[in-house]
């Protein structure tokens, strides 16, 4: 999916996370989705019993892990598209900044990546109701030596910032003036700050910190996690499915199924909680999807 650094100390943790698939291919390779059929897109599910979903290969939302996929959203997806009569799960492993342009040119038919619900994104496609809330965090080198904590921080010390092409870090290094370097997967995140060629990266505190579990040995930590702020105004993280914009009755189904998980602890944590989900990460029943695409948080 990327290029990654194979020399010096970063290849040793590369191997790692080679293990969980970040860096693993397609698991139907490059392919396209029939969308010219007659009859819905949800019809045509039904009828074929699969549904092909892009993903990123970020853990624990969706990756690969000893040739299977797997993850939060992917476990989610298993559970609420085989109540609607879909018994299969297949997917096409795709960058990040990829996903909604894949999804368009119906290289699958659903992105499975937790994407953030943001108002550009809503002009480009449709979403889920929120599926996780969540927050953001740092990867810096052991011992945090530039003593960061926050995207403020950042800003401030002019450290050298790397996120994640199409992450909402992105946006907000963008929006607070940082220069950042863009990478195209976690992994590469990692790997330019063990390198020295990046002092932080930033992404959603659950996948730092399922990467830093992993990599035990890798000379990095990873800070508290934190709520972003953008001219002191709180930027309350929710992710969702994605769907293409004329795929409003399988988006409806979905989201009907999915409201009979997020409204019930012990189901939504018996599905994603051995991914490091916890009630903290539950949606909050009072932001929805068409509030964050209206852009209030």
């Amino acid at each position: 999916m990327t290029n990654r650094s194979t020399t010096g100390t970063a290849g040793k943790f590369t191997a790692v996370i080679a293990g969980l698939g970040l860096i693993g291919a397609a698991v139907t390779g490059c392919t396209s989705v029939d969308t010219d059929t007659e009859g819905s897109t949800l019809e045509r599910l039904q009828e074929e019993g699969t549904v092909t979903v892009g993903f990123a290969g970020e853990a624990p939302y969706s990756f690969m892990q000893d040739g299977e996929l797997t993850g939060a959203t992917v476990a989610l997806h298993r559970e609420i598209f085989k109540n609607l009569g879909i018994d299969n799960v297949e997917g096409v492993a795709t960058d990040f900044g990829a996903l909604i342009p894949g999804l368009q040119a119906g290289r699958f038919d659903v992105v499975s990546a937790g994407m953030s619900i943001l108002p550009q994104r809503c002009e480009q496609a449709l979403f889920s109701e929120p599926e996780f809330n969540y927050t953001t965090a740092l990867m810096v080198p052991q011992g945090n030596p530039e003593q960061l904590a926050d995207m403020q921080s950042i800003a401030e010390s002019g450290v050298r910032m790397a996120v994640m092409t199409g992450a909402i870090e992105a946006d907000y290094a963008s929006a607070l003036g940082i220069d950042a370097m863009q990478v195209a997967s976690p992994q590469d995140g990692m790997d330019a700050v063990v390198n020295g060629r990046a002092d932080v990266f930033a992404l959603t505190g659950i996948s730092l910190n399922w990467m830093k579990q992993n990599n035990e040995g890798a000379p990095v930590e990873v800070t508290e996690s934190f709520v972003a702020e953008i001219d002191g105004v709180p930027q309350v993280g929710a992710g969702g499915t994605v769907f293409r914009k004329e795929d409003t009755e399988l988006r409806d189904a979905y989201n009907e199924e999915l409201a009979k998980i997020t409204s019930d602890p012990q189901k939504y944590l018996s599905i994603v909680g051995e991914f490091g989900f916890t009630e903290a990460e539950m949606p909050d029943p009072g932001l929805t999807t068409e509030m964050l695409c209206e852009g209030v948080s």
